[in-house]
Formats: structure tokens, sequence, C-alpha cells
């Protein structure tokens, strides 16, 4: 009866998820509810990107990481249970020993006295959980597991994105890139025009000069871009775990890739979908175990030990009744002064437990506030790509008509000067755009959670 009545008391704080404001709807959102797919990078259009996807989900070295992580928490949740079975240990031992002949003055013998002890036991001893102690140690390597789960979804998603992002910043450079050399090529071709006019006497030096600021102009901005792509091939090779001069991508231009409809649903929906969000709780939880550990070394700790076996001087008669031996008995431990070490311990669990809600809170609204900024940025940068690519539109059409113009004699070469500049910047801020708006959406749907649910984790 007393078992039974200690066992029903309770040290510990119920577990309550803190209460966090959801808002009705997406202030920023325009589309129509999408929820991403798992394989939601396939809506790009991209072999290369698929191909790359892939590789890293192999060799990514965040991910191994993760996954060592997993199994280290799998292991303690082991070490943890092991606390609700009774420990069994074995014991087998045998001795022979030689007296002394010389042990006290007066002996008088004259051969030396041996003699033989042999034992085999059997030991068993288990903690009685009166205050629930080992079952919330088991618990917070439970929540610990999960949340090394969560952490290796999150860790996944951040490499999917890594990897789709750094790759739209090859495709954006690439396109700049070539580009530059299109233009400098243009620009050196105008100035050996101009050369040859000056040596026929149709042109002047100034126009000469003028031309040739335009092509040191042009050269100068192929380097950093250069320098640029090699950087983000090398952060690729990376993230799909080879080394840069290993690395091998297939051509693809940045207009062969398209941006796929993506949307959010409910905002409710979303905290189930973010592996960041649950892995946040589960180390709540776990704090929340960790408090009743800490408070259950208040109490009195109760052990049930025993033993049994053979011992005997002879090993002829080691396993007869008469070598038998056995023993049983209970233990308790009191704790009576620490000089406030377990309160402190408690007080300790609890503020960590206090610094994981607060974690959580901001962990839910950063969620909400990814969203939001996903979405206004997809918008925005979508509008940007439009309006640019109005604008270079303008600008070619600019450029071919001055070029006209002045084959005519019509206007001068300063004006063919200023359209042509006019028309590369328009190509290349295009350029910039379309790779913005394509890790915008990337960055919407790594907010979204990639395809992730926590209905599915295992």
């Amino acid at each position: 009866m007393l078992v039974a009545l200690l066992s029903a008391c309770s040290i510990g704080d119920p577990y309550q998820r803190p209460e966090t404001p959801t808002p009705a709807a997406w202030s920023a959102a325009e589309r129509a509810a999408v929820w991403p797919a798992p394989d939601w990078w396939r809506g790009f259009g991209s072999p290369q990107l698929d191909r790359l996807m892939a590789q890293a989900s192999a060799d990514n070295f965040d991910l191994a990481v993760a996954v060592a992580k997993l199994r280290a928490a799998q292991a303690q949740l082991r070490v943890a249970g092991a606390s609700l079975w009774p420990e069994l240990t074995a014991d087998a031992s045998g001795t022979r020993q030689r007296a002394s002949m010389t042990a006290s003055p007066s002996a008088t013998a004259r051969k030396p006295v041996y003699s033989s002890s042999y034992s085999a036991t059997l030991g068993a001893s288990y903690e009685l959980d009166f205050w629930g102690k080992n079952q919330a140690g088991v618990e917070s390597a439970q929540a610990l597991l999960d949340a090394s789960g969560f952490d290796y979804q999150t860790a996944v998603l951040s490499m999917q994105a890594s990897v789709a992002s750094t790759y739209f910043d090859i495709l954006g450079t690439q396109e700049r890139l070539r580009l530059a050399r299109e233009s400098l090529a243009n620009a050196e071709a105008v100035l050996a025009v101009y050369r040859d006019r000056f040596t026929a006497g149709t042109a002047t030096s100034l126009d000469v000069a003028q031309q040739e600021s335009v092509v040191a102009t042009q050269r100068a901005t192929v380097p950093p871009l250069e320098q640029s792509l090699q950087q983000s091939r090398n952060a690729l090779a990376i993230l799909v775990g080879q080394l840069p001069e290993a690395l091998d991508l297939a051509p693809e231009t940045i207009d062969a890739v398209r941006v796929p409809a993506v949307g959010p649903g409910l905002p409710s929906e979303l905290l189930a979908r973010r592996p960041d969000v649950l892995s946040a709780e589960a180390n709540l939880r776990g704090a929340n175990a960790d408090v009743t550990v800490a408070r259950a070394a208040w109490f009195p700790s109760i052990s049930l030990t025993g033993q049994a076996g053979f011992q005997s001087v002879d090993l002829a008669k080691m396993m007869t009744h008469q070598s038998l031996l056995a023993s049983i008995g209970p233990s308790l431990t009191v704790p009576l002064f620490d000089g406030g070490k377990i309160a402190g311990t408690v007080e300790q669990k609890k503020a960590i437990r206090e610094q994981l809600v607060q974690t959580y809170r901001k962990t839910v609204y950063s969620a909400f506030s990814d969203v939001e900024n996903a979405l206004v940025g997809l918008q925005k940068t979508s509008e940007e790509e439009q309006a640019e690519i109005a604008a270079e539109a303008t600008a070619r059409r600019a450029f071919t008509l001055t070029q006209d113009l002045m084959s005519g004699g019509t206007v001068d070469i300063s004006s063919v000067l200023n359209t042509q500049k006019t028309w590369f910047t328009a190509q290349d801020a295009l350029a910039q755009a379309r790779a913005a708006r394509l890790k915008a959406a990337v960055t919407l749907f790594n907010a979204l959670g990639g395809g992730w649910s926590g209905k599915n984790q295992e």
C-alpha cells in the first residue's frame, strides 16, 4: 500500500505548450495555397539542380554531422531507459592461499598450510522509481532524440536551400559574365572602327579616346564577375561534398529555369511544417522533465538489492546446497543537508526551462515573420524582373536606333556611347533580377518548411 501511495505522487509539472498568437491570414499572400512538395526543387525544371540535390543528400558534411548527433541521442535514450529495469551482475572467483609459517613467535609448524576458497554469485539491484525520477530521465532523453530528429530535418532544408540558392547565384553570374564579355567584344569592335576612321581622317582623336574609355570600363567589369563565379562554384562544391576542382556542372542558362507556383496554406498549419519550431518545443519538453529529475533529489531513494550463489573451500562441493548463500534487503538514502546543492540545481533547471520557453516563442514568431518576408521578397523581385525586362527592351531599341542614326550622320558618337552603356546596364540588371527572383522563391520554400511535415517524422 505504501508503494502504491508513493508511486501515485507527482513532483513534476505537466508539460504545457506555451501560448503563442497565430495570424488569421498572411498579409502578403496573393497566390492560392499550395504547400511545397517534398521534392520542391524539381518545380524549377533544372536537371542539373536535381543532380546536385541528390549528390548533396548523400555527401553533405552538415547532414553527416546531424546524423551522428541523432545516433548519439538514440544511444542516450537507451542509457536512460536502462534505469527502469533491474541491474543484474554475475561474479565468480577462486583463491588459493598459503599461510605464513612464522606468523607468530610461538609458531612451531614445519610445513606451510594451504587453503582454497571458491565462490559464484548472481546479484540484482533495482531502484524503486517512487518519485518518477527515472521515468522523467527517459522522457528527457526521448525529447532530446526528438529534437535531434527535427534538427536533422532542419539541416536537410538548410542544405537544400543553400544548394539551390548557390546554384542560381552561379547561373546569374554566368549570365552577367556572358553579357560583360559580349559587351566588351562589341566595344572593342567599335574601337577598331574608330581607329580605322581616325587613320582615314573621318574621326577625331577624341572619338577614339572616348571609345577606349568605354572598352577599359567594360574590361574592368569582367574580373570581379569571374571571381564571384569561382567562389560560388567553390561554395557549391563544399555543399555537395566535393573538392572544388571535382565539381562538374552541365551547361545551363538562367533563362531555362522557371519559377514554380508556391503559396502558404493556413498560418496555423505552418508550425507543424517547420522542424525548427518542433525542435524548440522538444527541447522545452526535455527541460520540463529535467526539472522533475532535479526535484526528485529532495526525496528518499529506495533500492532493493539481492545476491545468491555458492561458496565453498572445496571445488567438488561447490554446487551443493551446503554451499548455497543468499541475501536480500532494501536500502534507503535520505538527503539531510547538502548546503543548498539540490535547491540550486532545481532553480537552475527551472531557469533553463524558462530560457527555452522564450526560445520557443521567438522561434514561432520568427517562423511567421520568415514567411511574410519571403512572400514580400518573391512579390517584389517578380515586379522588379518585369520592370527590368521592359527597361532592357527599351535600352536595346534605343541603342539600335542611335546606331542607325549615326550611320546616317544625324547623331554623334557620344549618343551611341551613352545608349550602349545604358543597354549593357539594363541587361546586367535584368540578369541580377532574374537570379534574385529565383532565390526569393527558394527562400519562400525554405520558410514554408520545404515539403516536410511533422506528421511524417520518423
